[in-house]
């Protein structure tokens, strides 16, 4: 039987996320958000770039990560054909 390495979800999860430099929403057990992007993880704590600042934070404070949705403006009105 060969011996593999327990897949880690977690780390697939913000490699993917690093690499496309995703804007991420962090929920913290506080429930507090940061928006932001992945610059660094580890076992422990991930360092979020927010507003060109790095703040690192502790995984077990994480309760959510989720690639934010961003608010896209709305598509003007269609403009009605010139009547003949």
């Amino acid at each position: 039987m060969i011996n593999k390495p327990p897949i880690n979800v977690q780390d697939g999860f913000f490699y993917q996320l690093r690499k496309d430099n995703t804007l991420v929403d962090v929920v913290l057990l506080s429930e507090r958000t940061r928006l932001g992007r992945i610059k660094r993880f580890d076992k422990y704590a991930l360092v979020l770039d927010v507003d060109g600042r790095e703040e690192m934070i502790y995984k077990h404070a994480i309760a959510s990560v989720s690639p934010a949705v961003v608010a896209r403006p709305a598509a003007p009105p269609p403009v009605p054909a010139p009547a003949s």
